[in-house]
């Protein structure tokens, strides 16, 4: 910015008004997002009857509520645990129709804007001294995260290789970091973090098994045999123009940023926008909803990009893990049917094995099972689709918490989640190198 007067002496005079208008545009002394959550609050409700479900639909509907679970209006029923953000101007009607109706409900985040501010250290000076003392128990921004991954290219050559599968609809490149031994043929594991937005915890968790990898290489016998039979293929961030939306201009930005020509919405839920079963059950075919299934399969260059690698190295990859949050679940295919995979008995017993191993740690308890039956059905799912592609072990991960923070899981949980998910990820990738009992 530049202070300009005529001459030395105005310009003088105009250094106490310039540093004064700096100080005020500092983050630290403005509201992040410009204040655009304040008064804005997340409530729960479960409805105990199939009438109260159809009054909070239609509600919900009318109110144009932000759904943070379940993902679509359509899964709201009888028993259904579901969270929604609301804006200042439409909590009051919401809460007066609940109290009128005599439904139960719980205020989760009384005001949304206070505790984005109180649980992130994004509007504060936070130290960056250098890519080496990185830290892995904050939330970092795309470019500090692509920053992060050419560091690690550059520093770590014998264990990571840094390339790009494509570009995003915006244009942004969609890097992915192979990590292992090098050796000629090696089975894979793929791993992608962040396909929706505003579920910051995924990206975090990507980085910290990359940091853990490469740590306890030496020390850990697991990861040591891990990372010299196994090459893992991780894509910190999948969703990378919806992520830095997401950072910029819109916390709870879920979709991808792609533009429909026939509606002002953007995006697509990259979620539901895979060749299995696309656009059926538990999927919109209208632009401006957050479970949109896009004009048609692969429609979304990001989830093209990673189809198209997945599909040229399937031989190879014998895994395909996917985290998400919230919700703390371990799923696995179906998730676009009520049915038995067909190595249910292999893919049951890894999950279970993984869910104990995650529990050990702080005695967080994680619920796991077929998509369908644990969550709800949906259609056109990466996991679901990486099965049908002959990847035997996928599995998604619904990360912490289950409610009380949402998608606002405050940094100082990063470590904790991380820690446990980090002991789930190694049990799986364990179960693989065995035969499978």
């Amino acid at each position: 910015m530049k202070c300009l007067g005529k001459r030395r002496g105005q310009a003088a005079a105009f250094l106490p008004l310039c540093w004064l208008f700096l100080k005020i545009l500092q983050p630290g002394h403005s509201h992040l997002y410009n204040n655009r959550y304040a008064g804005d609050k997340v409530i729960r409700f479960i409805p105990k009857t199939e009438e109260e479900a159809y009054a909070l639909k239609k509600i919900s509907y009318q109110l144009k509520v932000d759904l943070w679970q379940p993902s679509s209006i359509s899964y709201v029923s009888e028993g259904t645990v579901t969270d929604v953000h609301i804006p200042q101007n439409g909590s009051r009607a919401l809460l007066a129709f609940l109290q009128e109706a005599n439904i139960q409900y719980k205020v989760l985040i009384e005001d949304l804007q206070k505790t984005l501010e109180k649980g992130s250290s994004l509007h504060t000076q936070r130290n960056r001294r250098s890519l080496s003392g990185y830290n892995y128990e904050v939330y970092h921004s795309l470019e500090e995260i692509q920053n992060w991954m050419h560091h690690l290219n550059k520093t770590h050559s014998g264990l990571i290789h840094m390339f790009s599968i494509g570009r995003s609809y915006e244009g942004r490149s969609l890097f992915i970091l192979k990590l292992g031994r090098r050796s000629r043929l090696k089975r894979a594991v793929w791993i992608d973090c962040g396909i929706h937005a505003r579920e910051w915890i995924g990206p975090a968790f990507c980085q910290w098994f990359v940091k853990e990898a490469l740590l306890t290489y030496k020390s850990d016998p697991a990861m040591r045999k891990m990372l010299t039979h196994l090459y893992f293929y991780i894509m910190p961030v999948f969703n990378v123009d919806g992520y830095h939306f997401s950072w910029t201009n819109d916390r709870f930005w879920r979709k991808t940023r792609s533009r429909n020509s026939r509606f002002r919405c953007r995006g697509v839920d990259a979620n539901r926008n895979w060749k299995v079963k696309w656009c059926d059950e538990g999927a919109s075919m209208h632009p401006c909803d957050d479970t949109y299934c896009g004009p048609f399969p692969e429609s979304e260059p990001e989830v093209k990009a990673v189809a198209n690698f997945l599909r040229k190295h399937r031989k190879h990859i014998r895994a395909y893990l996917s985290f998400h949050a919230y919700a703390q679940m371990l799923l696995y295919p179906y998730s676009y049917k009520y049915a038995t995979i067909p190595n249910f008995s292999c893919v049951e017993s890894a999950a279970y094995k993984a869910v104990n191993a995650l529990q050990s740690v702080y005695g967080v308890r994680y619920r796991y099972g077929p998509a369908s039956t644990t969550l709800y059905v949906s259609s056109g799912s990466s996991m679901d689709w990486a099965y049908k592609n002959g990847i035997p072990y996928a599995f998604a991960f619904e990360l912490r918490d289950t409610g009380y923070f949402g998608f606002l899981l405050p940094e100082m949980l990063i470590k904790p989640t991380c820690t446990e998910t980090m002991l789930a990820v190694k049990n799986i990738t364990m179960h693989l190198l065995k035969k499978c009992p």
